[in-house]
């Protein structure tokens, strides 16, 4: 089983709505996606929660978790978005940065516009390594 961890400040935004829209789109017997950040916030931003609604994925109950050492050497690839010097360093794990802006206290038509190009990177991800679901 193959883990790809994204990963972010606040764990409560960009890296929640990539390893939601992962999970959905990947085959969970070889891969899964985990979230996290380094500085966890107490929830996920309402603003992420209302623009993942809108496409059928419900991250309300879900909380933000800190990126441990522990965590963070279970990942095969870092995908980090926007965190600059507080991305962390996972010896032996493949690296991508994604550089997109934070949904944090945004409006949300921009927030829509950051989950839909996640969404995109998401898939594009997913079709490169072929870890699409079967017969979807």
């Amino acid at each position: 089983m193959s883990v790809v961890i994204f990963a972010c400040v606040h764990n409560a935004g960009r890296s929640q709505m990539a390893a939601a829209f992962f999970n959905a789109l990947a085959d969970a017997s070889r891969v899964r996606a985990v979230s996290a950040g380094t500085q966890p916030a107490e929830q996920v931003h309402p603003e992420v929660v209302a623009a993942m609604r809108e496409v059928g994925i419900d991250l309300s109950a879900v909380r933000p978790q800190r990126l441990t050492a522990d965590l963070a050497g279970t990942g095969r690839l870092l995908v980090t978005m926007g965190c600059g010097e507080a991305c962390p360093f996972v010896p032996g794990a493949e690296r991508a940065e994604w550089n997109l802006a934070d949904p944090k206290g945004q409006p949300i038509e921009r927030v829509r516009a950051i989950r839909d190009e996640i969404r995109r990177r998401v898939q594009d991800l997913v079709a490169a390594r072929e870890w699409s679901r079967r017969g979807g």
